[in-house]
């Protein structure tokens, strides 16, 4: 079992930069990629960022160059940098991570999410 919980949302003005935190506890050593999803009212939740355990990094195209993902090495903790923040990026975030299994047999655990509001 994992559970994660994040934290750093807010509200911040365009052009502004967040920090996302996500922090992993129970069996830890069974994750083998942590990311984030965000998704806002009327539209599908949507793959944001993610890291495997080696470190293999993962964007959404509407995000490159913009935000960077992060984790420890043990991956107790997964961090999105969110720079040159727009309107667009205004959603709840929510910290997944994954245990591969084997072919679509793999596990996902869902944090309860935390909201960005990108305004003036």
């Amino acid at each position: 079992q994992v559970q994660l919980v994040e934290s750093g949302g807010g509200l911040v003005q365009p052009g502004g930069s967040l920090r996302l935190s996500c922090t992993a506890s129970g069996s830890i050593s069974s994750i083998d990629k942590m990311g984030w999803y965000r998704q806002a009212p009327g539209k599908e939740r949507e793959l944001v960022a993610d890291i495997s355990r080696g470190g293999t990094r993962t964007y959404a195209d509407s995000v490159k160059g913009r935000f960077t993902i992060s984790r420890d090495t043990a991956m107790t903790t997964v961090y999105l940098q969110m720079n040159s923040l727009k309107s667009d990026d205004t959603a709840v975030y929510y910290c997944n991570a994954v245990r591969y299994r084997g072919i679509q047999r793999d596990m996902n655990y869902w944090g309860k999410g935390t909201l960005v509001t990108v305004s003036s």
